[in-house]
């Protein structure tokens, strides 16, 4: 569990995938954020109702099923605005979008109260939560950065990339969204991806088999 002076961070895995969902909380005012909430889950909504917190907002990092479909449940909840990048709002509304039809289930979600761009902030007991466009897992991918933590969504993972196999996905598309948005930012960046264990910039720079080759735009 992250922590630092003003905020504490903590990841709860969930759904089949074991999406990693982040609350992240600011310590003084209780303000926090839910990052893709992948099931209805009673572990985090125990704290989040323990702790007294209020919920800023429900960020979705892309459309995906495995990490939208707590939405409603922590909705419904919280009462907290859901966001999306514009690109991926589509995907809450249509099972086919998100892929869960694929694997035989029909989720979908809210709406979105808000879409994302890049340069897009909210608030978080004063620090600015930045919104980074990241596209080719999916072509709404966002990742969030506050502070030093980046959450990256399905784009960047511990010594690996976002799959770009699937509609909406290009390779060429992730790889210059990595190297553009991401690589440029201090290398002692917490990263904390969609799945898999947490990593930082410095280490995908010098680790990520993807990252080494030269890429031409």
């Amino acid at each position: 569990m992250p922590k630092q002076d003003r905020f504490i961070l903590r990841v709860f895995p969930m759904g089949w995938l074991e999406t990693n969902c982040y609350l992240f909380r600011e310590i003084d005012s209780k303000h926090a954020i839910i990052i893709d909430p992948g099931a209805p889950d009673l572990g985090l909504l125990q704290t989040i109702q323990s702790e007294d917190l209020e919920i800023k907002a429900i960020i979705n990092t892309h459309g995906h099923a495995d990490h939208i479909a707590g939405n409603r449940f922590f909705q419904e909840a919280t009462q907290a605005p859901l966001f999306i990048h514009g690109k991926d709002r589509p995907m809450l509304l249509d099972p086919a979008l998100n892929f869960s039809q694929t694997f035989g289930t029909k989720i979908t979600s809210p709406d979105a109260n808000q879409v994302l761009e890049q340069g897009f902030e909210l608030q978080l007991g004063g620090e600015p939560v930045e919104v980074i466009e990241t596209p080719g897992h999916s072509p709404g991918s966002v990742c969030i950065r506050i502070e030093s933590f980046l959450f990256s969504g399905d784009t960047l993972f511990r010594e690996s990339i976002g799959r770009t196999d699937i509609p909406g996905g290009n390779i060429r598309t992730i790889l210059h969204s990595i190297h553009k948005q991401l690589l440029s930012l201090p290398e002692e960046t917490l990263v904390f991806p969609g799945h898999g264990p947490q990593t930082s910039i410095g280490n995908e720079k010098r680790q990520n088999p993807f990252l080494r080759k030269e890429i031409i735009f």
